[in-house]
C-alpha cells in the first residue's frame, strides 16, 4: 500500500492512461534518500496493467562504465533491433560491446534506443522504469533525456526516480527541464499510519511524535529509526543527533543491523555490496572461493537486507553503501580479490581487471597494463569517462615513473573528453611532478 501521494498516483494514471492513447510521455521523480521514490516506481508498476515493464537501475560503481545502464533498460528488447535501419543497429551494437566499430555518434543512439522502444510498443505498450537514475553512467543518462524529450505518438512511458540533485545550477542533471514532482514528507496522519506498521508495541506518544518530527516524514526513517534503536530507548526515550541528516542516519542503522549478523553473513553482505551485477552465479562463486556456507544468506534475508534470487538484491540502494563503507580495507581487497576470480575473463574482462585493481596494495605493473588495454577498449565504445576511470587507477598501480607520466597524460586527456577539467588538471600535475627530474641535493 503506497500511503498519501495523491497527487504523484494520479500524475502516474494519468501518464499511463496517455501511454495507452498513443501519447508518450515521462515523469521525473525527485527526493532525497528514502523519500519513496522507489515506492512510486512500484506503484507505477503495479498501475500498469497491460503493458510491458522493462527496468534498470543505476549503480554507483557502475557509473564509469559507458551505457551500462542504457544497456538494462534495452538488453530484453534486442530481439527487435533488427527492425532499425542498420547505421542504428550498429550504433546500439557498438554501444553495448556487440560488435566491433568507430565511437558510435551519440546521436545515433539516441534515435536508434527511441526507435526500439518505439518497435517495441507497437505490440503493446510500454512503461520503462529507472530506479537511482542520479547514479546512470553519463553516457546512458544523456541517452535517456534524448529519448524523453521525444517521445511523443508512440505508446511509451518512462518514469525516472532521481536522488535530489545541486541546488547549483550550473550542476544540472540530463534531466533537467522534464516534470519533477519533489517528494516532499509524509503529512503526520500518514506518517503515523506507517510508523504503526514498524512498531508493534505500544508507544510513549511523546516518543512518537519525536520519531515522526526527527524523521521530517521520510518513509524509509520512518520504518529504519525505530527498528535500530533498543525497546528500552522506545519506551522511554528515543533520539538521535540531529546533526545527523536522515539518510545518513538511515545508512547508520542499516550498519548497525549488518553488525548484529554473523561473521559468514556480514561477509557475504560485503561480496554482495562489491558486486554490482546483482549476478547470483558469481556472488555464489566469490562466496564458495572465501569459505562462506549457502546457508550464510538466511540471516541477511531474515533482517530484511539482502534477498538472493534469480538477482541479488538489496532492501535498498543504502545498504550497499553502508556495509561497503564499514568493511575494513583488508576485507574490502579479499572480497575484490575473490570476485576478480569468480568473473569469467572472456565474457566480463573489464569488471574482471577492475576487481583485480581494487583488490591490489601497492603497485602491480601487469593489472596497470590490462587497465591500459581495457581503456582504450572503452574509449572505442565511446566511453571517455570509463576510459580515464580505468586509466586513472593505472596510474596508481605504475610501478615506473616515465610509464606512470604517460599514463597520466592519456588519464588527463579521457578525464578532459569526459567533461571533468578540474580532475583532468589535477591528473596533469601527477604527470608533471612525475616526469620532472629531482634536483640533486648536495651531500
Amino acid at each position: 500500500m503506497l500511503l498519501g501521494r495523491r497527487a504523484e498516483r494520479k500524475a502516474i494514471e494519468r501518464l499511463l492512461a496517455d501511454a495507452r492513447s498513443r501519447r508518450s510521455g515521462v515523469l521525473v521523480v525527485r527526493g532525497e534518500a528514502g523519500i519513496g521514490k522507489t515506492a512510486i516506481l512500484e506503484y507505477a508498476h503495479g498501475a500498469a496493467s497491460g503493458f510491458r515493464v522493462e527496468r534498470a537501475v543505476g549503480v554507483e560503481s557502475e557509473m564509469e562504465f559507458a551505457f551500462a545502464g542504457l544497456h538494462q533498460l534495452c538488453a530484453p528488447l534486442l530481439d527487435r533491433l533488427g527492425a532499425l535501419p542498420e547505421p542504428q543497429q550498429a550504433a546500439l551494437g557498438v554501444a553495448f560491446g556487440m560488435r566491433a566499430g568507430d565511437p558510435p555518434d551519440r546521436f545515433l543512439v539516441g534515435l536508434a534506443s527511441l526507435n526500439l522502444l518505439a518497435e517495441v510498443s507497437e505490440e503493446r505498450p510500454l512503461l520503462c522504469l529507472v530506479d537511482d537514475a542520479q547514479w546512470l553512467d553519463a553516457a546512458s543518462a544523456q541517452t535517456l533525456a534524448f529519448v524523453a524529450r521525444r517521445v511523443d505518438a508512440e505508446r511509451v512511458a518512462l518514469v525516472l526516480a532521481l536522488r535530489d540533485h545541486s541546488p547549483d545550477p550550473s550542476d544540472a542533471h540530463p534531466f533537467a527541464g522534464l516534470l519533477e514532482p519533489v517528494l516532499d514528507g509524509l503529512g503526520a496522519a500518514d506518517a503515523q499510519a506507517l510508523l504503526a506498521t514498524g512498531v508493534r508495541t505500544p508507544l510513549d506518544e511523546r516518543i512518537r511524535d519525536r520519531i515522526i518530527a526527527e524523521a521530517r516524514g521520510n518513509p524509509l526513517a520512518l520504518l529504519e529509526l525505530p527498528r535500530s534503536a533498543e525497546p528500552a530507548k522506545l519506551a522511554g526515550g528515543f533520539g538521535l543527533p540531529d546533526a545527523l541528516s536522515v539518510p545518513r542516519r538511515i545508512e547508520k542503522s542499516f550498519q548497525r543491523r549488518s553488525r548484529s549478523l554473523p561473521a559468514e553473513t556480514q561477509l557475504l553482505l560485503l561480496v554482495a555490496a562489491a558486486e554490482p551485477l546483482g549476478d547470483t552465479a558469481l556472488l555464489r562463486g566469490a562466496a564458495e572461493s572465501l569459505g562462506i556456507d549457502a546457508e550464510a544468506a538466511a540471516p541477511a534475508k531474515a533482517a530484511e537486507l539482502l534477498d538472493i534470487g534469480a538477482r541479488v538484491r538489496f532492501l535498498h540502494p543504502l545498504v550497499r553503501s553502508a556495509v561497503y563503507r564499514a568493511a575494513a580495507l583488508s576485507d574490502r581487497r579479499r572480497v575484490h580479490r575473490a570476485l576478480a576470480a569468480a568473473t569469467d575473463p572472456q565474457a566480463d574482462p573489464d569488471h574482471r581487471a577492475w576487481h583485480r585493481a581494487q583488490a591490489t596494495l601497492g603497485v602491480d605493473e601487469t593489472i596497470a597494463v590490462e587497465l591500459e588495454r581495457l581503456a582504450g577498449r572503452a574509449w572505442t565504445r565511446g566511453g571517455p569517462a570509463a576510459a580515464a576511470a580505468f586509466l586513472e587507477q593505472a596510474v596508481v598501480l605504475t610501478p615506473e615513473p616515465a610509464d606512470r607520466a604517460r599514463r597520466a597524460l592519456a588519464a588527463a586527456h579521457a578525464t578532459h573528453q569526459a567533461g571533468a577539467s578540474e580532475a583532468a588538471l589535477e591528473l596533469l600535475t601527477v604527470a608533471a611532478a612525475v616526469s620532472r627530474p629531482t634536483d640533486s641535493v648536495p651531500l
